[in-house]
């Protein structure tokens, strides 16, 4: 395994490989993980940091498409149900059950009655998967949740779904680190500035964005996973295709904690879509919008805030209404939504978020539209299929390239902290003790940091206040997580620009050392650019 940037780009360069992904969102982070597992020489380049844009702005959540029911799409709920359970079975640390609370409104476009029958079949498609939905009275509503408004209300109930723990782009990284495991070369920061097909090969002209140094790859098979760039880069490449993007804005909003409980409150916002007010730790994260944008390019407007706390303040029975002093940070993205020649342009809001693939056999080109993280374990075995009729050889075929390690792994892991207790070396404040979160975010090398502490145990002393890194987490991701940037570390490794004020972490203790450590004599550097950048507009 190497996660060096250094020797990577260096493999990058010497190997012919079988297949270079362009993206690192979870779409090429699967792909990656799967085709690496399954024996083919992979390497895999963005040009920004891994899940830099769309895979690290959604609301966090592996769900089954329940509004898809509506739109009559019973195929995909069905395909999305059984992805979302095959992730919560394989990724138990990290894909959690989480309830969702949901009122319906006087005068909604259905009864009730019809939408709770919704929800009962839904729990069908999930095979039961979940707990059972539960009819909630208005009475039973105020009782479980006492923010929510109840005037005007009808009725409402709760039904299941899943909740990533840690971020989106958290989940993402750990597949990254998957096919670094299976030899893959992978490397952010790295742009492809020119991809031609010559002599049977894809040779690709490549950047380090870090140093501005050029440099050659040469691959079999080209797999295009640049998300909302995926129609730029083929329009680079020559590639048509039968598929192309539109593009729908999603913001979401980072405020204090608004309900104690653990719990998705989902509503219809003043426009009918979907808005959610979702747990994040000891903070909320409330939104989103859903609107049609030309460019993946977009930020957070005074008009997006406004609606967003509007619903809130419309939706929630709050202490005090929220306003834009209260945002803690915010988070903008555009979801790239596949369609075909102009299927559904009229009415782009009710596209699915279901992916599409198109090939070109003679070029040994791929192209990856739409998606998301539900569906993530069937992009990585859809592409080893289409990889492999590319006459692309992939000896280990049947190897299973997901999933956390198996239980007795855990529980080797668990006797070895409670033999050395040392969750009693858990920082103060951290909301849930080092074995737990060491074992998620980390997996099997969660074993390093653990022994790390155990010779030397001030290696369990936070490192920066106001998160929950320790120094022994610290020294891991200097070496193992491609840091380029404080960015990488604060908000896509971790979340903690997204639940922290920006002005706590300017001014952190610990801040310069932590900086120290990932970037040596750049660290005055990296520190007073991460200084200058704003928790808003962050995408």
């Amino acid at each position: 395994m190497s996660l060096n940037r250094t020797d990577n780009i260096t493999q990058l360069a010497e190997d012919e490989l079988d297949v270079l992904i362009l993206g690192g969102g979870i779409n090429g982070a699967v792909a990656a993980a799967s085709l690496a597992a399954k024996g083919a020489k992979v390497g895999l380049i963005d040009k920004g940091d891994f899940a830099g844009a769309t895979s690290s702005n959604s609301s966090n959540l592996a769900w089954g498409g329940i509004k898809y029911l509506e739109s009559h799409e019973y195929l995909l709920v069905n395909k999305l149900c059984k992805s979302r359970n095959n992730l919560m079975k394989h990724y138990p640390s990290s894909v959690t059950e989480v309830r969702f609370l949901t009122t319906i409104q006087k005068g909604f476009r259905f009864p009730v009655w019809f939408v709770f029958m919704g929800t009962l079949a839904y729990w069908l498609f999930g095979r039961l998967f979940t707990m059972a939905p539960k009819y909630l009275t208005r009475n039973a509503i105020k009782k479980l949740e006492p923010s929510i408004k109840t005037e005007g209300a009808q009725a409402g109930f709760e039904y299941s779904d899943a909740f990533l723990k840690d971020n989106d782009s958290r989940f993402v990284f750990n597949f990254i680190t998957a096919a670094a495991k299976k030899s893959a070369a992978v490397a952010n920061y790295v742009e492809s500035i020119n991809a031609v097909r010559e002599n049977g090969l894809w040779v690709i002209q490549a950047k380090d964005t870090s140093n501005n140094k050029i440099f050659t790859i040469k691959a079999k098979t080209l797999i295009n996973a640049c998300g909302p760039l995926v129609d730029q880069v083929n329009k680079g490449t020559g590639q048509k295709t039968s598929h192309h993007h539109l593009f729908s804005k999603g913001v979401h909003l980072t405020v204090d904690r608004i309900s104690k409980e653990h719990r998705v409150l989902a509503f219809f916002a003043s426009d009918g879509r979907l808005f959610f007010v979702l747990p994040m730790g000891t903070k909320t994260c409330i939104g989103t919008t859903d609107n049609q944008v030309e460019s993946h390019q977009t930020s957070v407007t005074d008009e997006d805030r406004q609606f967003i706390l509007d619903n809130a303040n419309a939706l929630l029975e709050l202490d005090k209404p929220l306003t834009k002093a209260d945002i803690i940070a915010e988070r903008c993205g555009v979801r790239p939504l596949a369609i075909e020649a102009e299927e559904g342009v009229a009415d782009w809001v009710a596209l699915s978020r279901k992916h599409a693939i198109d090939v070109n056999k003679a070029d040994k080109h791929i192209s990856i539209f739409g998606g998301k993280l539900t569906d993530c374990i069937n992009v990585g075995e859809e592409i080893a299929e289409i990889v492999k009729s590319l006459s692309i050889p992939l000896p280990k075929s049947e190897s299973i390239w997901y999933g956390e390690p198996a239980d007795s792994v855990k529980t080797k892991f668990m006797s070895a902290i409670a033999e050395f207790n040392i969750d009693k070396l858990t920082p103060k404040g951290a909301i849930e003790p080092l074995s737990s979160r060491f074992w998620r975010r980390y997996g099997e090398d969660a074993f390093i940091l653990l022994e790390a502490i155990k010779q030397n145990p001030e290696k369990a002393n936070l490192a920066l206040e106001h998160t929950e890194f320790t120094w022994a987490e610290i020294d891991w991701v200097a070496d193992h997580e491609m840091i380029v940037n404080l960015d990488d570390l604060l908000r896509r490794r971790s979340k903690a620009t997204l639940v922290i004020r920006k002005e706590y972490l300017d001014n952190a203790k610990g801040l310069e050392a932590v900086g120290e450590r990932l970037f040596g004599e750049n660290a005055q550097q990296k520190v007073a650019e991460f200084r200058s950048t704003s928790n808003f507009n962050r995408v």
